[in-house]
């Protein structure tokens, strides 16, 4: 199955993942604004909040692959300070703390790059193993919309507040479930 290569995706992107018998990234599609390349929901005290990657201003056509990381507004802090402070109370939170934190400290080149290393570090955490590959820009390979994702509510620390958020971000359910995440994938 060829995926996009996403920013902390969506349950229903990890879902897919997970049922696949082998994932391709897809980095050599042109590089869209405003999509999961590179920005996520969390839940937080006030419902959806959306984390967005700054991205180099490129060309209209400008591959995946060749997405650089802006360092425009010191996003890594707010990121984590958005996550810490909208997961701290969550189950898990604590637990896996020490393993999201690198991300938010070392400065990235590359979009694609940052996000497959993402990937790789939540896969691990669901213990999730697949062979993982990235599309070649001469395939010709396009990713095909996701199957279908039928969300089954899990805790989440807002839920009194907003109600269930359905296909946040991966980390929210991760925060919230720990291991056992992999039972609503």
């Amino acid at each position: 199955m060829v995926l996009p290569c996403c920013y902390l995706a969506p349950v229903s992107h990890y879902s897919a993942y997970y049922r696949a018998e082998e994932v391709r990234l897809e980095v050599c599609d042109h590089f869209t604004k405003q999509t999961f390349r590179n920005r996520c929901w969390i839940d937080s005290p006030n419902g959806a909040l959306a984390l967005t990657i700054p991205v180099v201003k490129t060309g209209a056509k400008t591959p995946m692959c060749d997405i650089r990381i802006s360092d425009h507004g010191n996003w890594r802090h707010q990121h984590w300070i958005a996550l810490e402070s909208s997961y701290r109370q969550s189950p898990f939170f604590e637990y896996y703390a020490d393993d999201f934190a690198p991300f938010y400290e070392k400065k990235w080149e590359f979009l694609a790059d940052f996000n497959e290393e993402l990937m790789s570090l939540v896969t691990s955490l669901l213990d999730i193993s697949k062979s993982v590959s990235r599309t070649s820009c001469f395939e010709g390979d396009a990713f095909a919309s996701l199957p279908t994702f039928e969300p089954r509510p899990y805790y989440q620390m807002f839920a009194s507040r907003h109600g269930f958020l359905p296909d946040l971000s991966i980390v929210d359910l991760l925060f919230n479930q720990g291991p056992e995440g992999v039972l609503w994938l």
